[in-house]
Parts: structure tokens; C-alpha cells; sequence
């Protein structure tokens, strides 16, 4: 079975590292009515990599595309991990053993049915594969559309 269904489009944005960037970024989403769900920065001395769960992700690229920010979109899942002590090392330890390399991963601002909602970023050819151990353990995906409502 394909993962192409439980993919969540997730908004990057390039950021110079300076102040107020992020509040533009922020204060723009804002004024479109568009809602962070989730988000992670990524930093260096001279740029950021902004990573956002937005409700709407493509009118959320395309309004940044307008604002002039450098705007890109990746493919996440969404993987409800037990909210028990040890819950996301057995994850990160079962995609291991598959081979999975996890690129980066982060964690929604919410919680379904008692269980961590974490976002992981594995390579292309990997995301089957990832669905697939994950779901045999009991790690049930989130849909898109479930995602962008939360």
C-alpha cells in the first residue's frame, strides 16, 4: 500500500537571520486567516529554515511567494506515538531496525485520543516503508486533511 494518501504538505520558508523576519512571516500568515498547527526552525549564523503545519498549505505558499519570501513544500507524516515515557524512542528504534533514516522530525502543538502527534522527515523512496512499521506497531498515521483540522 502506498503512503501517497497519508502525506501532510509542510510550508518551508527561507529565512536571512535578522530580526523581525519571523514576525513577518507569522504577522502575513495572519492576515490571510491561515493557522499554524505546527512548526520548527532550523538555524545558522546567517539564514533559518522555517517549518510550518499550516491549515491551508497552498494558499499559504502561494501568499508568501507574493510576500517575497523564498518558499518551498515537503512531504511529512504524521505518526500518533504513545504518550508514554520511551513512546517515541521504541518508534524511532523500530524505524531503525527497518533502516529508515529519519532526516528531522518535530511535534504538533496537540494531542489525539492520549497520543503524541510527531512529524517525521524521511527520505522519498522511504516513506512506504516508514507508514508501513509504524502502523504494524500500533502507530496509527494521520491523514492531510486531519492534520490541516487540528
Amino acid at each position: 500500500m502506498s503512503a501517497e494518501g497519508k502525506l501532510t504538505k509542510q510550508v518551508s520558508v527561507f529565512l536571512e537571520n535578522k530580526s523581525g523576519r519571523l514576525a513577518d512571516v507569522c504577522r502575513t500568515l495572519g492576515e490571510h486567516g491561515i493557522n499554524i498547527r505546527a512548526l520548527c526552525i532550523a538555524d545558522t549564523s546567517d539564514f533559518g529554515i522555517l517549518r510550518l503545519i499550516v491549515n491551508r498549505p497552498d494558499d499559504a505558499t502561494t501568499i508568501l511567494r507574493d510576500a517575497g519570501f523564498s518558499v518551498g513544500e515537503t512531504n511529512v507524516i504524521a505518526v500518533q506515538i504513545p504518550d508514554v515515557p520511551g513512546g517515541l524512542g521504541m518508534a524511532l528504534a523500530l524505524l531503525e531496525g527497518a533502516g529508515v533514516n529519519v532526516e528531522y522530525m518535530y511535534a504538533f502543538f496537540t494531542r489525539i485520543e492520549g497520543n503524541a502527534v510527531v512529524l517525521f522527515r524521511v527520505a522519498d523512496d522511504s516513506t512506504d516503508k516508514t507508514v508501513e512499521v509504524l502502523e504494524a506497531a500500533g502507530c496509527s498515521t494521520v491523514s492531510a486533511e486531519d492534520v490541516y483540522a487540528l
